[in-house]
């Protein structure tokens, strides 16, 4: 059973990416939530290279100390701008949230109750979704191959509103790998986890920004960053259809014995199923294969998982680093 721990500071990261309909009301309500808390807190907003007013808006709510403001150079995608935020956050348990405030932020409550009987992974199921047809079927799918993944039978690892604690934080943050999907990585390192449900509302303005091919680059980083098992199953596979060519091989041979060869146009047809299996094959390993490489690759050259532009806090109104920081600097702690 997991022991209760109480909550000296929270951090709340909030990745924002062309959100500046939102952002008012999103900071206004985060306040709110923050005032009836009643903990020591900071609101942490991190703009992954938007190209409406995110930024300068960011810039604006870092006026206020409860907010601190990290800017990075270009978009690098959510969970590079989640991990930005863990790289800034303080406090011993950090919470994350979307900006388009589908889902709310008077929700970070519950979640604090269940960080604070010990858990050190908050999930969230969302009730009644508001999503599209679409956007459901994409989570079920990833929901069912995190779990299996992972080990770990949490009902939707789509929603970003959850909460870690802050070793679990700190050891992804020592995680080198480029393309990181976070809930299934702080499962894989948490003892104790547990999920809650929340509200779920529609999108207050804007569109989703995870078009399909997102959600399909989505999947091979999930296939790809926490298994081999797609390598051994090729092995079988391979086998699998040697095994099916030599006995369709022994086959044509036995019907050209008793049926002579003009049965199968003199074997051209049964070769061109055999080559098209064997042709069909190939490429699927092959392209496989090259994703496992490509992540290789990018691995090896280790370059910063994102840059870090300009950070707005302590109410200054300007920025606490002067030159662009990688990902490689060390989280503080308060």
């Amino acid at each position: 059973m997991p022991r209760p721990h109480r909550i000296e500071l929270l951090s709340i990261v909030i990745p924002v990416y062309n959100e500046e309909d939102n952002l008012p009301a999103l900071c206004e309500r985060c306040r709110a939530v923050v005032r009836q808390i009643g903990l020591p807190a900071e609101i942490i907003l991190v703009d992954d290279g938007s190209r409406d007013a995110s930024a300068e808006l960011i810039r604006a709510a870092a006026a206020d100390p409860l907010f601190v403001g990290v800017i990075l150079n270009r978009n690098y995608g959510q969970h590079a701008a989640v991990m930005a935020g863990f790289s800034r956050a303080r406090g011993d348990l950090i919470v994350t949230l979307d900006a388009d405030l589908q889902n709310p932020p008077e929700e970070i409550p519950k979640l604090i109750q269940a960080a604070e009987e010990g858990y050190e992974v908050v999930g969230t199921v969302r009730q009644l979704r508001q999503d599209s047809l679409f956007r459901r079927l994409a989570s079920r799918v990833v929901n069912n191959f995190v779990r299996r993944a992972t080990g770990v039978q949490m009902s939707d690892y789509g929603c970003m509103l959850r909460a870690y604690r802050r070793h679990i934080v700190d050891t992804m943050l020592r995680c080198d790998e480029r393309s990181t999907f976070i809930p299934m990585l702080a499962n894989s390192f948490a003892r104790h986890t547990t999920e809650i449900p929340v509200r779920h509302e529609e999108r207050a303005a804007g569109d989703s920004k995870y078009s399909v091919l997102k959600l399909i680059n989505l999947q091979f980083d999930l296939l790809t960053a926490m298994t081999t098992a797609p390598l051994r199953l090729l092995s079988f596979i391979g086998g699998a259809i040697a095994a099916a060519g030599t006995l369709f091989a022994l086959l044509l041979l036995a019907l050209r014995i008793i049926k002579g060869a003009a049965w199968g146009v003199d074997g051209v047809f049964p070769l061109f199923a055999i080559l098209f299996i064997f042709i069909g094959a190939q490429f699927m390993s092959f392209g496989l294969l090259g994703e496992y490489i490509g992540r290789i690759y990018t691995d090896v050259r280790a370059r910063p998982r994102f840059i870090i532009e300009e950070t707005i806090a302590q109410g200054t109104g300007h920025s606490a680093a002067t030159e662009p920081q990688p990902d490689a600097a060390a989280p503080s702690h308060p």
